[in-house]
Formats: C-alpha cells, sequence, structure tokens
C-alpha cells in the first residue's frame, strides 16, 4: 500500500479516500502476488507486467476497471448486483456497498486468462 499513498492523500473527501483505502487494501491482501502500480494518475494491480485490475475516483463512485474481457467475463454477476457499467468499467457508488466477490471474479479472471499475456493490455 505503499505505493498508493500519495494517490491516497489526494482524495480530498475523507469517505471517499477511506473506502478507495479499504478496496485497494482488500485487492493487497487476497491477492498479495500483484505489483501494486501507480500508471495513469491511478492505482493499479499487475502480473508480470499484465495490466489485470485498476481503479479511478470520481465524484460519485469509485470505478472499478477490469478490461472489457474481465467484464464480460462477469457481465450477468454485474447487472444482478444493481452496478451502473460501461464496457470497460464498473461504478461503485460511494453511499453503497462492495461487492468483494465481484471484484474477487474479475481479477480470478484476469490472472489465469492474462497467465501467458506477454503485454500489458490486451
Amino acid at each position: 500500500m505503499e505505493d498508493f499513498a500519495a494517490y491516497l492523500a489526494r482524495i480530498d473527501d475523507p469517505q471517499h479516500r477511506e473506502r478507495t483505502e479499504e478496496v485497494l487494501a482488500w485487492v493487497s491482501e487476497k491477492f498479495p502476488s500483484l505489483n501494486e502500480e501507480i500508471k495513469w494518475n491511478q492505482p493499479m494491480f499487475t502480473d508480470h507486467g499484465t495490466y489485470i485490475i485498476g481503479f479511478s475516483v470520481s465524484k460519485n463512485h469509485l470505478a472499478v476497471a477490469p478490461e472489457q474481457a474481465g467484464m464480460n467475463h462477469v457481465a450477468e454477476v454485474i447487472v444482478k448486483a444493481g452496478y451502473d457499467h460501461t464496457k470497460e468499467l464498473v461504478r461503485i457508488p460511494w453511499n453503497g456497498s462492495v461487492d468483494y466477490s465481484l471484484l474477487e471474479k474479475m481479477i480470478e479472471f484476469n490472472i489465469l486468462d492474462k497467465a501467458d499475456c506477454s503485454t500489458f493490455w490486451r
């Protein structure tokens, strides 16, 4: 989480900062083999140099971006969870709960699907 400290310190809203820190810490603890990185001013996790999942903060939500293949893999779960989403990201509202089982499915899929990937993006 040291890599994310400066990013977190720049989040003005204490609730947003706390939620973001909670989610990033959960990923770090659940998937300790992933590397923590800041790229394009966003916290993300990588595995052997390939992107696994990234996060960004906006006024109304925490955005979770597992790449489109990761989104497609859990599309039904996203709908059941009731999250607003696009082809590339899920929006977790600040005043809602985090579906950690959804995050886990996204991350596990990307780790397995990109095991032999030699590029950052698919």
